[in-house]
């Protein structure tokens, strides 16, 4: 036994059991990638989440819809019935459109499963089903009541889903996120915080060539805030700020009175974000007669790697090795749900869903020996936290 597995846990049994069903895993998989689950598209999501819900009832889930008017309905399900939960996380909505599937076929190439869906983060979801079903039937006790929560509106910003997130995360002693692994396998025990803000600069219309004088350019003065907000910037330290569009003006011989931009940006510590949005809200306009107005903000707070988020890496690397492999772990620049649980204080850990790449691009794939293995991690952590 490895140290630091409690001694009824054996990670060769649960190995044994995931490795015996990857032709159920694989099926799984692919269920859920064949429904295509655009985040716009409520009623293809919907679709998706009722073959989520009957899977999760198949395996011992008390399921619990959550009905949802603008976005697909989010799926709470139960398992066990500990006094403690532990709360697996993800989402099941994609960034393709439906159709991608005929551009991007489902298929088994070289050891690599193909798919729109499938690394971000369909597999996970099939992993963390998997893990449970080894908990369930096979030779390891669990103390903790399991909870998975799926959500249908992660790729655009989690508006829906929010608080449930934070709900379920309060609940928590610890929160398991089966997002995909950074390249290699490694968990993600930091992520960084992500925002969103519109700058609109109003001016004064004018003629171009007869009273140039008279006007004050919006644009103008948004080429002025944008050198701003360049400045801003610190890849150093991890803080980017991004003018991503800009629009504005009429016509070329009409000086214009409105402009305006939006800005993504990113930073690595609740300090920094708060410094960024105290920075937008100080702009002031530099040419007379125009104004600028600012809204938006962080969306997701910053995920930083904390006394909680080391405790669950640590275990998580002797689980690992209990299973004969090695964890490394590091950062990103996208955001997560995890970025909510993380920022309320709960021990998260990221990261542990499948192995590979092309997330949002044309080779979206994962790797299809490395499924057995990590799903036996995600049970094994779940079975051996403190």
């Amino acid at each position: 036994m490895a140290e630091g597995l409690m001694p009824d846990i054996s990670p060769d049994a649960l190995l044994r059991f995931c490795e015996s069903q990857r032709d159920w895993l694989l099926d799984v998989v692919e269920r859920l990638v064949r429904l295509e689950s655009p985040t716009p598209d409520k009623s293809a999501v919907d679709k998706c989440g009722v073959e989520l819900r009957r899977l999760m009832t198949e395996i011992g889930g008390r399921v619990q819809p959550q009905p949802r008017e603008t976005a697909g309905d989010h799926l709470l399900a139960e398992f066990g019935c500990g006094t403690d939960q532990i709360l697996l996380l993800g989402h099941f909505d994609t960034v393709w459109p439906v159709g991608q599937i005929a551009k991007m076929p489902f298929q088994l190439v070289d050891g690599r499963l193909h798919g729109p869906g499938v690394f971000d983060m369909k597999a996970g979801i099939a992993m963390g089903l998997l893990a449970v079903r080894a908990l369930l039937e096979g030779e390891t006790a669990v103390q903790d009541r399991v909870v998975m929560l799926w959500t249908s509106d992660e790729e655009t910003g989690s508006a829906t889903s929010r608080a449930l997130v934070e709900e379920e995360a309060r609940r928590s002693r610890a929160v398991l996120v089966l997002e995909p692994a950074l390249p290699g396998g490694a968990l993600k025990t930091t992520r960084k915080g992500c925002g969103t803000f519109q700058l609109i600069v109003r001016g004064r219309a004018a003629h171009a060539g007869v009273d140039p004088g008279k006007g004050a350019s919006a644009i103008h003065e948004l080429a002025h805030q944008i050198l701003a907000l360049q400045a801003l910037q610190d890849l150093d330290r991890g803080v980017s700020v991004n003018v991503g569009t800009i629009a504005g003006g009429s016509r070329s011989n009409v000086v214009a009175d409105t402009a305006r931009a939006v800005i993504d940006v990113r930073a690595p510590t609740r300090q920094d974000a708060e410094r960024l949005e105290h920075k937008f809200l100080e702009l002031r306009p530099q040419t007379d007669g125009t104004t600028v107005e600012i809204s938006g903000g962080f969306d997701r707070p910053p995920f930083e790697r904390n006394a909680g988020v080391i405790r669950l890496y640590t275990q998580a690397c002797v689980v690992a090795r209990s299973l004969g492999q090695d964890l490394a772990e590091g950062s990103t620049g996208g955001g997560s749900d995890g970025n909510f649980t993380a920022a309320l204080g709960v021990p998260t850990l990221d990261g542990l869903g499948a192995v590979g790449d092309g997330a949002h691009a044309n080779h979206e794939h994962v790797d299809v020996n490395s499924l057995a293995w990590r799903a036996a991690l995600v049970a094994g952590l779940i079975a051996s936290l403190p």
